[in-house]
């Protein structure tokens, strides 16, 4: 009987080196351990995975893929999984040993993560959803058995902007009508500077990806935490009215542009992860859904966090 040719292992009609090849949208559950006697967090996670592909090749055996998250995930259901960067980076090592012929694998890990909130006055609790990410690129070494592994970590969450610009020209209309009403000219102006003045707002998106090295462990948590605090306030899926007055007062008493929310999460980044070494690469980034534009505003910062560690200290002396 003969054994059916492997198609994949012949020669392409064309013959280029292809930089990325595999399979999106591969959903899988995760559980990851909390310690402390926490229940585990259970994720409906989302995989991407790639290996590059030589010009000699005609296709990946992308059932190897599967087998990869499978197997991984089949042995983590008998010892605790704590990061889910350890995971993606276990899940590329098993790609590059499976797939003979290339030298890169990349697994990217996207989860809808819940973190319980209440509300800033009531006290009423609700549940917000949070989108976390994690990437692993293996690259294979000299040794057979070796490899180099770069992993990453990271957050995207929703919050609110104030913006800076059309406040300043709302307390101009502030103190003019003060004035207008009687209030001397100084008075006008101390009021103004008190009360949260009118402007408008847009939903913010802020993000993180820090780089892990060796076993260091980044709490997602503290980067939630990190990106919620560098927007002029945070949102709440469940506002009553005394709650709302209080997110919009403290929204309107903290104007940002979206610069200042990446500047921000930069110092808090600095402030919290002293033990991250100086070249840990790290990604900062906030779009600004504008409420009274059609485009949307944007700013990034890519950078190790040396060279954050090295501005914040300049700035200081």
């Amino acid at each position: 009987m003969h054994s059916l040719p492997d198609i994949q292992a012949c020669e392409p009609d064309y013959p280029f080196n292809l930089t990325r090849v595999g399979v999106t949208g591969v959903k899988k559950l995760v559980k990851v351990e909390r310690g402390n006697d926490e229940r585990p967090v259970v994720l409906i996670s989302n995989f991407e995975v790639f290996v590059d592909l030589p010009s000699d090749r005609k296709g990946a055996n992308l059932s190897r893929n599967f087998e990869a998250i499978d197997e991984v995930l089949e042995e983590a259901i008998n010892r605790p999984v704590y990061e889910i960067e350890e995971l993606c980076g276990e899940i590329a090592k098993r790609l590059l040993s499976r797939h003979e012929y290339a030298s890169r694998a990349e697994v990217k890990m996207k989860s809808e993560y819940i973190v319980r909130r209440q509300s800033p006055v009531t006290k009423a609790v609700c549940q917000e959803v949070v989108d976390i990410f994690a990437e692993a690129v293996a690259r294979a070494g000299k040794g057979s058995d070796s490899c180099h592994l770069r992993k990453t970590v990271g957050a995207e969450v929703l919050g609110m902007t104030a913006c800076p610009c059309a406040q300043e020209i709302m307390k101009e209309e502030v103190r003019r009508e003060l004035a207008g009403a009687g209030l001397s000219e100084q008075a006008a102006r101390d009021l103004a500077e008190r009360l949260p003045v009118a402007t408008h707002n847009q939903r913010g998106r802020g993000s993180i990806s820090v780089e892990v090295h060796d076993r260091r462990c980044v709490s997602i948590d503290r980067i939630i935490k990190i990106i919620e605090e560098s927007m002029s306030s945070r949102v709440f899926g469940l506002l009553k009215r005394p709650d709302e007055a209080v997110v919009v007062k403290r929204a309107h008493s903290n104007p940002k542009f979206v610069e200042d929310c990446v500047r921000t999460m930069a110092q808090k980044l600095v402030e919290a992860f002293t033990d991250l070494p100086d070249d840990a690469a790290v990604t900062l980034k906030q779009i600004n859904e504008e409420s009274i534009h059609q485009h949307n505003a944007f700013a990034e910062r890519t950078a190790k966090m040396g060279e954050l560690r090295a501005e914040l200290a300049g700035q200081r002396k």
